[in-house]
């Protein structure tokens, strides 16, 4: 990610905080100003219209903090369980954002049997990553990624309404990534994490 890309997230950042907190009606207006600069900032840099930026960035309020996306990391011998996504074709650990009052075990959980059939048991938190330090592509919001080492313990493969199929594949032949979610070196990291669970949680 450009520091302008990371500037321009700061200043929507401080004025969602801002408008959180601000009583005063010129504060606020100050905050709305500084949430349209951010706006337009991104705006110039990635082509999009900045009103859209700003509907998108302030679907909602109060103190701005990072989103949480989980992914669930299953492995049968040397092979690894991956979903395709309907909405690029590519593939990825079944995961996704986190909802509100789920325990983050259950977030994941409740991912992995939406996206592939199985139901599964989380075992380990293997990593807990900055999105924008491992690889991924540019992102409007910034997130973090916490992977889990899980086992299946029932259901069967079946495809959903976010995903058209679901496989095993082998760590070291792996089909196109959908790489806003997962990478090849993340999958690599989590099999290495699944050989060796009393490695500690990754972090950053």
């Amino acid at each position: 990610m450009s520091s302008s890309t990371a500037l321009a997230r700061k200043l929507l950042a401080l004025a969602q905080t801002g408008l959180h907190f601000a009583q005063d009606e010129y504060d606020r207006e100050r905050y709305r100003e500084v949430a349209d600069i951010g706006a337009k900032l991104l705006a110039l840099q990635s082509g999009k219209n900045s009103d859209e930026l700003l509907k998108t960035w302030f679907v909602e309020d109060g103190y701005a903090t990072p989103k949480i996306d989980v992914r669930g990391a299953i492995f049968r011998d040397d092979t690894v369980l991956l979903v395709r996504e309907r909405v690029d074709g590519k593939w990825t650990l079944p995961g996704g954002w986190a909802d509100v009052n789920d325990t983050p075990s259950y977030a994941v959980e409740k991912e992995i049997e939406q996206e592939s059939g199985y139901t599964a048991r989380a075992v380990k938190v293997a990593a807990i990553y900055d999105r924008n330090k491992h690889g991924h592509p540019h992102y409007l919001f910034h997130l973090w990624k916490v992977f889990f080492i899980c086992e299946i313990t029932g259901g069967s493969a079946r495809p959903s309404y976010e995903t058209t199929e679901i496989e095993f594949y082998p760590v070291d032949a792996l089909p196109e990534l959908s790489e806003g979610r997962t990478t090849a070196a993340q999958i690599k990291r989590m099999y290495e994490h699944h050989l060796h669970r009393e490695w500690p949680t990754e972090f950053d």
